[in-house]
């Protein structure tokens, strides 16, 4: 099993967690409740948490390729939500 983990610093991190959360809703398993969400994608999963100063996301696939599919997928979406703020792109940490 592949992991990643990227940190956006916000204050805005539970509106996009549930922005996140509810638009991947309409074609994947996700869901939030309070500060915590996932999204299960047919190649990886995401889990997320979120609080007054940042969003933190954990990502895990099977394979290096599912691995950056499920990265690129949040970080687009992250990036078009959060574009008030320059967001261009997450440091992710690759778990060795």
């Amino acid at each position: 099993m592949q992991k990643s983990q990227a940190q956006f610093m916000t204050d805005k991190g539970p509106r996009y967690l549930g922005q996140l959360c509810k638009h991947f809703a309409h074609k994947i398993d996700a869901d939030f409740d309070g500060n915590h969400g996932y999204a299960n994608f047919p190649f990886g999963i995401a889990k997320m948490r979120a609080d007054a100063n940042q969003l933190e996301i954990a990502i895990e696939a099977e394979d290096e390729a599912a691995l950056s599919r499920t990265k690129d997928v949040i970080e687009s979406h992250l990036v078009r939500f959060a574009f008030r703020e320059n967001l261009e792109k997450l440091e992710w940490r690759d778990a060795a």
